[in-house]
Parts: structure tokens; C-alpha cells; sequence
């Protein structure tokens, strides 16, 4: 029996993806992100390259989202929105797509 069969791993959550969904979603509603693709490959590029150059969040518990709620305030916060807007500037300007 394989890991993923025996347990539940819908508590495995990783915070950062949070911050940078929040945080693209925020992004992308900014006037000067017009023009920028909203196609699923673009999006899923961006938060791709977004959460690779950010340093993961897990948590397991509630224990874990309280702490984690701590992180929106934190540097966490401000290292999204720094890897958002490069991961939006670099994909915008370079898509996988014609």
C-alpha cells in the first residue's frame, strides 16, 4: 500500500502557494498588467517560477495555519511580491506560447 493510499495528505498545505496565488491575483489586477496573458499555461508558468525562487511554507495542523496566518505580515509577504513580479515580467515577456 502506497503512502498517498494509507494517508491523508489534504493537510499537507504549502503556505507560500497561498501568498503567491494572493499575490498574483493582486498583480495581475493592476492597471499596468493589462496587456499581460491570463492564458492557463502563462498563469501556471508564473506561479511556477514565482514559488521556485520562494522558500516553501508547510504546515500540517491548525496549529500550523495560525502560525502561517502570521506570515502574511511577515517578510513571507514581501518575498511574493518580489517573486510575483519577476516571475510576471519574465513570463509576459517571454510565453511558451506564439
Amino acid at each position: 500500500m502506497s503512502l498517498r493510499e494509507e494517508y491523508d495528505f489534504e493537510y499537507l498545505v504549502n503556505e507560500s502557494e497561498n501568498l503567491v496565488f494572493e499575490e498574483l491575483d493582486a498583480q495581475l489586477e493592476m492597471k499596468e498588467r493589462a496587456n499581460v496573458c491570463r492564458c492557463q499555461d502563462c498563469i501556471l508558468d508564473m506561479a511556477a517560477l514565482a514559488l521556485n525562487s520562494m522558500k516553501p511554507q508547510y504546515r500540517v495542523s491548525l496549529l500550523g495555519s495560525v502560525y502561517a496566518s502570521s506570515l502574511h505580515i511577515s517578510s513571507a509577504r514581501e518575498e511574493a511580491e518580489k517573486s510575483v513580479k519577476m516571475a510576471i515580467d519574465k513570463i509576459s515577456s517571454n510565453p511558451s506560447h506564439n
